[in-house]
């Protein structure tokens, strides 16, 4: 560093550097100019001057400066190093790895510049260049154990955890017998963790163990070393041992389910299906009783019996788990007990169970057959758990009953208001929903959690300025939005674009979907400290691990559902696209000077109010956040916030193939990412790739209703395309002309044969037959009389239940407003699409949307609210509840008249 430069200068060049790495950059920046001053092309001092700026938020500057210092000299390591640096700080990874290239092909030997490299070729994935450079690194510098573990890692990133082995026992022999010293046990002890882990995986099962045993002294975690050997024992057969391990675990934690299952699989009654046979449940009975009796204070003993036990024996060992828990008033009691309703027949004994307790509690004060009386809350209890089990089952009338009841008993138990305010929505009045939700939030303003509810229920009923004024309660002052954008507050963003896109504003939509794919990246680009920090502190499995969770990150829920709604939004984007602007210009040449004149002043007035707000915003948010300096920081304004610049691109599409082909890639057994692929490709002529989503759909769901409509669409398509003329069209014509005997709904069949064979088959789903009805109309429209009729026939047969208080309806509202939207919209028939609004009124009573007798939606309903969005409802407050409550502070005047 500093070549070609005098003493004096060469140690000014040394400060710059020591100024840049102890973040000193006033200080470099001097030394910098004091060399400039001389030396004005010295490219490295140029480079480095760069560099500082560019810590100093000056890039524009930065770019230009290293860009000179390495045009002045091409062949310094150091400018070529600081380029990669430049490129690295604004994660242009692959740039800066060709920086990094091009300067070791000046200096091979850099140990700073490999280990760079070697960093960003693990984040980026380069497994065979980051085994490469690991190994050039420890060649260098062998005495390293830093080096020794990351070549050992490179190897079995890149799948070979054998050789990584290897590389761990050939350091373990470089090292003394009496290693580690007393401050290094932790780490070293991991890296044997490390390497048992790596034999495992390899299948050495039998020399894991022994190597477990022979390393156990230098073993500090005592936890993770049990569970090591348990899993060793088990894969190897010695089931014995293994469950007496896994009792011994137990008995440091008996609620961990996984040691249960362990030891059933030690005991051979372990199914994944959760099916077992007669023979076996008596044995898992003896079982969890010897546990029980060991473990009496566990939970996890008692109330995993309940997922395999049947009958009476069920029936017992549920009234003994449910008794004490109502007993203390545990609210999760319910979300502890719903998978059962997976389980047939369960939820009925589970019923008739609710019902005796609650009528044992109410009539002589306890539990059946026992004298002792229970405190006036255990009544209370089994209401709120007999109102969430009547939700569950879809039977509203009953479940807000039972939760009216309970709060008439105890009125100030927030989680009664949180409930009812869920059955609610269930039953599709979301306005009134949203106003019990906020009562509850005025009964304890300090609780994030019910405020979050609070928010959720307010999105869902496209209530989106009273969702973000109570959003922002909890979040610092200031510039309270980006607040929430900060904390990757992801649930709301997704709740407040769905709420957008429902109203029909995909600017704003759009930015909110966005939001959280940029979270996305923010949380791939976290890793990138981690590749030395973790080799450093030894944390190697949860290294491993943790790359492995990036690998799958973009296929969790809140990604698929950011992408999707993005898609749609570009989808609605090019079906109706925003006006451009000579379209504009073309109405304005319409108008009368005077009215062109009133709309540029009324443009202009806008355009000043919005620019005014936007910087009393920044005043407001500096004034109130000052460093620690006294210095007041300047945050970056957001030029687009109603997201209008997102609207004008010039190819949706393109767009939406972006965030597609994202989806392909992590969510493929998603019927949904098929069913976008199709829609989009199917828009973009791209006849083959919309062909591939229909033959995706047919094998993960044949029978589904969408992937029957997307079968049919196609070929419909693709028998009216005019005769091909080119090379490639023909050959598409000769490949779907091969492939379509294959698909067995259309073999030897005509589309009308295959729609009807598929109503026949499936006559009495709802969606099904809408789908079907919806078919029959683009093939043969003369025919719409008959679809109408298809879906008015469908029978909505209500099911009584055995000890159920009332029936249960087979149709859900989702699909329902689906199948009237398609009356209205898609086969446009007006008069079919009001009488089956009335139809579903009477079955769907609290619906907003069907404007039922109940809802909020009827001037005289018991939730009284007039609403002007009958969808989704809007922030009108219901009857009995104030404008007030609204309010941040709540309605704390109506708890004067409260008796308890």
């Amino acid at each position: 560093m500093g070549t070609s430069l005098p003493q004096k200068e060469a140690n000014l060049f040394k400060l710059i550097v020591k100024s840049y790495e102890t973040k000193q950059y006033k200080k470099g920046l001097k030394a910098a100019d004091s060399i400039l001053k001389k030396f004005p092309e010295h490219g490295e001092t140029l480079s480095m001057k760069g560099l500082t700026l560019n810590c100093m938020d000056r890039k524009s500057e930065a770019y230009e400066l290293v860009r000179q210092g390495l045009k002045n000299d091409l062949k310094s390591h150091v400018c070529w190093h600081v380029y990669g640096l430049l490129y690295r700080s604004d994660r242009e990874y692959r740039e800066a790895i060709k920086c990094y290239r091009n300067a070791l092909r000046i200096d091979p030997d850099n140990i700073e510049i490999l280990r760079d490299l070697s960093l960003l070729q693990a984040q980026m994935r380069d497994l065979t260049g980051f085994v490469e450079t690991r190994q050039q690194l420890l060649t260098l510098k062998p005495n390293h154990r830093m080096n020794w573990i990351g070549f050992a890692v490179s190897q079995h990133l890149n799948s070979n955890p054998s050789k990584a082995i290897d590389i761990l026992e050939a350091y373990e022999g470089t090292l003394e017998d009496d290693y580690p010293p007393e401050n290094e046990r932790c780490e070293h002890g991991e890296m044997l963790l490390y390497k048992i882990s790596l034999m495992e995986e390899c299948g050495f099962l039998e020399r894991a163990l022994e190597e477990l045993y022979k390393k156990e002294p230098k073993i500090l975690d005592r936890l993770d070393y049990k569970e090591q050997e348990v899993s060793l024992l088990v894969k190897l057969g010695r089931l014995e041992e293994g469950a007496k391990l896994y009792t011994l675990l137990l008995s440091m934690n008996p609620d961990n389910y996984s040691c249960y299952e362990g030891l059933q699989k030690c005991a051979g009654l372990y199914r994944a299906d959760g099916q077992y046979s007669s023979d076996e449940i008596v044995q898992l009975i003896s079982l969890y009783g010897s546990l029980a009796e060991q473990f009496a204070w566990s939970s996890a003993v008692k109330r995993i019996p309940l997922d395999f036990l049947q009958g009476d024996k069920l029936r017992e060992a549920a009234i003994n788990y449910i008794r004490p828990l109502l007993t203390k008033g545990v609210p999760s009691l319910f979300s502890d007990l719903s998978p059962l309703y997976d389980h047939p027949g369960k939820a009925d004994i589970l019923e008739q169970l609710f019902l005796e307790l609650e009528h044992s509690i109410g009539t002589t004060k306890g539990y059946p057959g026992r004298e002792e009386k229970e405190p006036p809350s255990t009544l209370m209890w089994t209401l709120f758990l007999l109102a969430q089990h009547y939700d569950r089952r879809g039977q509203f009338d009953v479940a807000l009953s039972k939760i009216d009841e309970a709060i008439k008993h105890t009125p100030t138990v927030i989680d009664l208001y949180l409930v009812k305010s869920r059955i609610l929505k269930h039953a599709g009045d979301l306005a009134a929903a949203a106003a019990l939700a906020d009562e509850a939030r005025c009964m304890d303003l300090a609780d994030r959690y019910i405020n979050s509810e609070c928010v959720k229920r307010m999105l869902q009923a496209d209530q989106v300025s009273l969702a973000e004024k109570t959003a922002v309660l909890f979040t610092k002052d200031g510039d309270q939005h980006n607040n929430l954008h900060d904390m990757q507050c992801m649930w709301y963003e997704l709740a407040s674009g769905e709420s957008y896109f429902r109203q029909g504003d995909l600017g704003r939509a759009l930015k909110k979907f966005l939001a959280v794919e940029k979270h996305y990246a923010d949380i791939t680009e976290d890793q990138f400290d981690f590749h030395s920090y973790c080799l450093r502190k030894m944390t190697l499995r949860a290294y491993v691990e943790m790359l492995k969770f990036q690998d799958r990150l973009h296929s969790y829920p809140y990604f698929h559902k950011a992408a999707a709604g993005a898609i749609r939004c570009y989808l609605k984007l090019f079906d109706s696209p925003s006006k451009s602007a000579t379209e504009e210009d073309d109405e304005m040449s319409k108008l009368l000077p005077s009215q062109k004149k009133k709309l540029r002043q009324k443009q202009r007035k806008a355009e000043a109010r919005a620019k005014k707000e936007a910087e009393v915003k920044i005043e407001e948010s500096s004034s109130t956040s000052v460093s620690k300096s006294g210095k007041k920081p300047v945050k970056p304004v957001d030029p687009d916030p109603h997201g209008e610049k997102l609207l004008q691109v010039e190819d949706p599409l393109s767009e939406a193939t972006k965030y597609l082909k994202l989806l392909q890639r992590n969510s493929p057994n998603s019927l949904e990412t098929h069913i976008l692929s199709f829609e989009v490709n199917m828009r973009k002529r791209k006849t083959l790739l919309a062909f591939q989503a229909v033959k995706q759909l047919l094998r993960l769901d044949a029978e589904s209703p969408d992937t029957h409509r997307c079968l049919l669409r196609f070929f419909h398509e693709v028998s009216s395309m005019a005769v091909p003329a080119t090379d490639s069209e023909k050959l598409i014509w000769t490949v779907l002309e091969a492939e379509r005997p294959e698909i067995s709904p259309l073999h030897e069949k005509s589309l009308l044969e295959a729609n009807e064979s598929f109503l026949d088959k499936h006559k009495d789903s709802l969606m099904h037959r809408a789908a079907a009805a919806e078919m029959l109309y683009l093939l043969e429209p003369s025919n719409k009389g008959k679809a109408v009729t298809l879906i008015e026939d469908s029978s909505s047969n209500l099911v009584q239940r055995n000890g159920v208080l009332g029936t249960v309806g087979k149709w859900k509202l989702k699909d329902s407003i689906a199948v009237h939207k398609l009356l209205s919209s898609v086969l446009v028939d007006l008069d079919a699409a009001s009488r089956w609004k009335v139809r579903c009124a009477e079955y769907f009573p609290y619906s907003t949307y069907f404007e039922g007798s109940r809802s909020s939606a009827v001037p005289n309903s018991s939730y009284n609210k007039i609403s002007s969005n009958p969808e989704n409802g809007v922030n009108h407050p219901v009857a009995g509840i104030g404008m007030d409550s609204l309010a941040p502070n709540g309605k704390l005047e109506a708890f004067k008249d409260l008796s308890i």
